[in-house]
């Protein structure tokens, strides 16, 4: 029987932290599937899907006892969910406490789920004012309709500027 763990793994970043945590991962015979780790403000953060024989518990006990990461895990329990579109989105706007929760909340109410979300700060060219951005790989079930999200994220502020992403 095969386990499938979602491993999450946090720790102050340093050379050799991925490798570390490959090298215990391969050796307690797991499979890394898939992965997606950032370095920000210092820390290192990633998430990794492994599958390995058994129930994971050797492989969880091993991981946990890295002394550079703290890392935690979920079993693996996606189902088969209905058709979906996927979609990227690329936001542009004046810098304010809030817009993210902004875009979230409409993005949670039209049945948008954020799959991947990365944000900067970022000077504007001849103003020099702080500007927020943002790009998403979002996935929503196939009736939602994109120019009704669009229009809902547009109505957050007049500056806001809502690009899709193929």
């Amino acid at each position: 029987m095969k386990t499938v763990l979602i491993l999450s793994a946090l720790g102050q970043d340093k050379p050799g932290l991925v490798e570390q945590l490959a090298a215990l991962i391969s050796a307690q015979g797991g499979n890394w599937l898939e992965s997606s780790f950032a370095r920000l403000a210092g820390q290192f953060a990633g998430i990794v899907k492994v599958a390995v024989e058994g129930d994971g518990a050797t492989l969880l006990s091993a991981v946990q006892a890295l002394p550079d990461l703290a890392v935690s895990a979920v079993l693996d329990q996606e189902a088969d969910t209905a058709p979906v579109q996927q979609f990227g989105l690329h936001l542009v706007g004046h810098d304010r406490i809030g817009i993210v929760k902004e875009v979230a909340s409409i993005l949670a109410r039209q049945q948008v789920n954020v799959e991947k979300l990365t944000t900067w700060l970022e000077s504007a060219p001849m103003s020099g004012d702080v500007m927020f951005h943002a790009r998403a790989e979002l996935s929503a079930p196939v009736q939602v309709e994109l120019a009704t999200v669009r229009l809902a994220l547009e109505a957050i502020a007049d500056d806001l500027m809502v690009e899709w992403v193929a």
